[in-house]
């Protein structure tokens, strides 16, 4: 079947955190701020006085956020030069932030577990605030993880040049040394072969590990956890590595590896901002479905000032289409 004959792809949106950038991000990735029209279908989902004036196939509200002006700012549309500067907010109104951020989600899988649309693109959230709701998750990752039936997933963060997974997500690093077991390293790279051959239909996926320790422990020198732990791992998946941090980035760009496996958040999260900062996207391995997301937070500092950049967004946007569209080709 011809790429070109096949259905258009339909993604769930979130918008976010609404005190953030998201709704504008969202706004402008969807309709000033692109240089083309979106490949896809969109259903918007997010506080019912935020979604009006956003390009969208179709809209979902989840309840209110505010009046859409007044004391809460005005909500930015696809036209928007400028907005109401954001101002900080009382603790309630942060509780009724996560509750709203966390329907939007939730309302998204929903969706795309129904069948009614193929992928899902959440806007930036807050974590404090979804707490603060009651939905205690380390990330957005696991909590689709709870949403998804308990499925075992993995971060992926990808730019033009780089894929890179994290083997652990938001811990302090004095666990990870705790957390990072050959066991968890294989799980997470067979999530990641899985996700490159159905989604970016890559029959025989490459993947690297990246070394914890310096020069990769150096034989032991600067500690035994690249050999003990990471070369099984390694040779189990047929992978190379450990390979040092260093290196194995460059290697990786250069088009040696098709994914990174890195054993923290921090050094997988700094090369990806390095190869591609503004650019970079958040994608959800191991669910029936696509996920993407901007590889930014909310922002609240710069929110309602009409500057946020909506790149990251167009980034997330479009690969989630491409995804659903290349499996669809393979399918077809």
């Amino acid at each position: 079947m011809a790429v070109s004959s096949l259905p258009r792809p339909r993604l769930a949106v979130t918008l976010g955190d609404p005190r953030g950038i998201g709704p504008e991000v969202v706004a402008r990735a969807l309709g000033q701020g692109r240089e083309a029209p979106l490949a896809a279908d969109v259903v918007l989902v997010g506080p019912d006085d935020q979604l009006p004036g956003i390009p969208a196939r179709s809209r979902l509200g989840i309840g209110r956020w505010g009046q859409g002006s007044g004391e809460w700012g005005v909500v930015p549309d696809g036209a928007s030069e400028s907005t109401t500067p954001h101002s900080s907010l009382p603790d309630e109104r942060e509780l009724l932030a996560g509750k709203l951020t966390a329907r939007a989600i939730e309302r998204a899988v929903w969706l795309a577990r129904a069948g009614e649309v193929d992928a899902i693109v959440t806007g930036p959230v807050h974590k404090q605030a979804l707490h603060r709701a009651g939905y205690r998750y380390p990330g957005v990752t696991e909590f689709l993880a709870h949403l998804g039936g308990g499925v075992d997933v993995a971060m992926m963060l990808a730019t033009p040049t780089l894929r890179v997974v994290l083997v652990t997500t938001h811990i302090p690093l004095r666990e990870v040394l705790r957390q990072v077991t050959t066991e968890r390293v294989v799980r997470v790279g067979r999530i990641t072969v899985d996700a490159l051959r159905a989604w970016w239909g890559l029959a025989a996926p490459r993947l690297a590990v990246c070394a914890l320790n310096p020069h990769a422990g150096e034989g032991g020198l600067f500690g035994d956890e690249d050999d003990r732990v990471l070369k099984p791992a390694a040779e189990q998946l047929g992978a190379a590595g450990p390979l040092p941090a260093d290196t194995v980035f460059v290697r990786a760009m250069r088009g040696e590896f098709d994914a990174v496996l890195t054993p923290y958040h921090d050094v997988g999260m700094t090369a990806v901002k390095v190869s591609g900062f503004g650019r970079g996207v958040n994608v959800t391995l191991g669910l029936p479905f696509p996920r993407t997301a901007p590889d930014h937070g909310t922002a609240f500092d710069i929110a309602g000032k009409g500057i946020a950049d909506p790149a990251s967004m167009v980034a997330a946007l479009e690969l989630a289409a491409q995804l659903v569209s290349r499996k669809e080709a393979r399918v077809g």
